[in-house]
């Protein structure tokens, strides 16, 4: 019995376990170790392209790839073979490869199987170069068939659960993912060759430390402790500073245990750099340079330089509300039930700024912009402003109305970090579950001397959202959190 259209799922898989067995007792193996190939698709498709139509080349070639699609007609078949790097077509016959070995193909041989051809190029009647094969192999015998026989996969719930099908299906889903990763490799390389040092610092962490969240826990048993997967690396990369590291980058995950929306994963990838004897406006030019590498990486247009413009202004520029801290008790409350922002009366203070911006300044903010001077009091590790304390030397850049970028003028000032340590707890204690801890063991670090020092994150997930028009976070994390089905 063949495989068509209509067969059911469990079918398929009995028919080809079927085969698999047969196979085995035929003395083939459907598995082999290792294959050796000459090159790749991509490769046979530019070194042969000056192939004329009916030509052929003396040149043997061999690959290994996936067969995905496949035409019989009698002694004769056409396979589509897709490689990592592109697709080409292969051409069986007896003739060629023998009655024996062409009967094996076309009865144990099924799309999705992984085979290794060996042949001569050429370019058929219809134009399309192609492998006249010669010999050929299995390499890895598949149980299950390609989705909707490889016309792509729609289903957004089985694209994310079930990745590797995606990938198979939708060519453009893999090449966001090749991006990504040359967006990450360009990012490396202009720290790099600014004099950065790539680090890693501790995922699990005693204390959930360095950013306004709440933290996934989890327990050492031979430690007899529990331990945080880390919210933020940035406690740990300035300990490092304090050390004489002086430019200081680390690019990896970050761990909330909060919500999921299009722009928000509890598991993410970011970017931390640290670098002494610079502020927050060294930030900014540094900002601009890596995202003008990966816009480059992208093919994206972006113009610089980035928009400029404080907080309180933009606030005052499209609310009407004239806010400046520090603020009267209620005023922030006050303020967001004037425009009709329904918020609990406990709600803390940075969350009501936070949905007045979100509602009145966010939508507006497409172009690139630096949102500047946060209040001090919601920047517990940030520099104040010289001329005003109560305004933070702080930054976050939007594009497309997505928050990509969070940077401070390092605060280095033991006593004065402290005492900012101690209103996070109080405010922890009033119910402020995202409030940061109090941590003796980075005073003890500022103690000994923390340069001046500018710190900047990106949000990488997010960076390829609004330079690649991605509308959704799952769409550029490989596996994205799912519910349990």
């Amino acid at each position: 019995m063949n495989e068509t259209t209509t067969t059911p799922l469990e079918t398929i898989i009995a028919l080809r376990k079927e085969k698999l067995e047969k196979l085995k007792e035929n003395g083939i193996n459907p598995y082999p170790a290792a294959y050796e190939g000459t090159h790749t698709a991509a490769e046979i498709q530019k070194k042969y392209e000056a192939l004329a139509i009916g030509e052929s080349s003396q040149d043997i070639v061999s690959l290994g790839a996936r067969m995905v699609s496949r035409r019989d007609m009698g002694k004769a078949s056409f396979a589509d073979l897709t490689d990592s790097s592109g697709k080409i077509q292969a051409y069986f016959k007896a003739d060629f490869i023998g009655a024996d070995s062409f009967k094996i193909f076309k009865e144990f041989a099924d799309i999705s199987d992984f085979v290794g051809v060996k042949g001569t190029p050429f370019r058929t009647r219809s134009g399309e170069l192609s492998i006249k094969v010669d010999s050929w192999s299995f390499l890895s015998k598949a149980l299950r068939p390609l989705p909707e026989k490889f016309h792509g996969l729609k289903d957004t719930e089985t694209r994310y659960r079930q990745r590797y099908l995606d990938l198979i299906s939708n060519a453009e889903v893999k090449d966001i993912f090749v991006k990504r990763s040359r967006v990450i490799s360009a990012i490396r390389r202009t720290l790099e060759s600014k004099g950065f040092l790539e680090v890693e610092t501790p995922i699990l962490q005693p204390i959930a430390g360095g950013a306004a969240a709440k933290p996934f826990i989890t327990q050492h048993n031979a430690l007899g402790m529990e331990l945080y997967m880390r919210i933020a690396p940035e406690l740990y990369l300035k300990r490092l500073v304090v050390g004489g590291m002086e430019k200081v980058f680390e690019i990896g995950r970050n761990f909330r245990n909060e919500g999921i929306d299009r722009t928000h994963n509890p598991e993410f990838t970011m970017l931390e750099l640290y670098q002494a004897f610079v502020d927050y406006n060294e930030m900014m030019n540094l900002s601009e340079q890596l995202i003008s590498a990966a816009a480059a990486e992208l093919g994206a247009k972006v113009e610089f330089p980035f928009r400029r413009a404080k907080l309180f202004d933009l606030i005052k520029q499209y609310s009407g509300l004239d806010l400046n801290p520090p603020f009267e008790p209620g005023a922030l409350l006050k303020a967001a039930r004037s425009l009709k922002i329904d918020v609990p009366d406990n709600t803390p203070e940075k969350k009501i700024l936070d949905h007045i911006f979100d509602k009145t300044v966010q939508p507006h903010l497409n172009e690139p912009c630096f949102v500047t001077d946060f209040p001090a009091v919601f920047s517990p590790l940030a520099k104040t402003r010289v001329d005003n304390s109560a305004i933070a030397e702080r930054f976050e850049l939007f594009i497309k109305g997505k928050e990509i970028a969070n940077a401070y003028s390092e605060l280095n000032d033991p006593q004065e970090q402290r005492k900012r340590f101690i209103e996070q707890v109080k405010d922890k204690d009033k119910g402020d579950d995202e409030a940061q801890p109090y941590d003796e063991d980075f005073i003890l670090a500022l103690e000994h001397g923390l340069p001046p020092t500018g710190g900047l994150g990106i949000g990488i997930d997010r960076l390829i959202m609004v330079l690649g028009d991605i509308d959704s976070i799952r769409e550029v994390i490989l596996f994205p959190q799912m519910r349990n089905t």
